[in-house]
């Protein structure tokens, strides 16, 4: 049985491969989860970038009233898979896979920017304002950002506003 902190890098690290589907951060990720899985086997690693292809092509197939329930699903997959290999190795190998997982969460977040999905709606009224999906404010936006199935926006009154997507100010 694992410790409680490689269980939850487990998870983070399902969490990292479905954050990373369809955006740039995607032949990053994959390259490092099959090196991660494939230990030095080509085999294996083929096996693993198979799989991930499969969880990319659900993830951008899912119909709008199902992606998030996908999305819950996929990191649940990815989170038992990384479960198993760590617990799969002796100490030192689960060290070392251990911090491979940390690098590539780092990877995904300094890659993947902001991501927003299936988000409720967005109403705004008497002169306020209103987003469902991303709002990034200051000037300064890292990395790339992504609204998908965001839900209505509506505004009434003056001064007024609402978005539904991604809003940059």
């Amino acid at each position: 049985m694992l410790v409680e902190a490689l269980t939850a890098l487990a998870a983070a690290g399902g969490g990292a491969v479905v954050q990373a589907a369809g955006t740039d951060a995607w032949t990053g990720l994959r390259r490092r989860v099959g090196e991660i899985f494939g230990r030095g086997a080509g085999a294996r690693a083929a096996a693993e970038l198979e799989r991930l292809d499969q969880t990319a092509r659900v993830l951008a197939r899912g119909a709008s009233a199902d992606i998030a329930a996908q999305r819950l699903r996929q990191e649940g997959v990815w989170a038992g898979r990384f479960e198993a290999l760590l617990e799969s190795l002796d100490e030192a190998g689960r060290e070392r896979v251990a911090g491979e997982l940390r690098e590539l969460l780092a990877f995904v977040a300094a890659s993947a920017g902001d991501e927003a999905i299936a988000t409720g709606e967005a109403v705004a009224r008497d002169g306020g304002s209103a987003v469902t999906g991303i709002k990034r404010t200051g000037g300064h936006r890292t990395g790339p950002a992504r609204a998908v199935h965001t839900g209505n926006a509506e505004a009434t009154g003056p001064g007024s506003s609402a978005v539904s997507g991604i809003a940059n100010e």
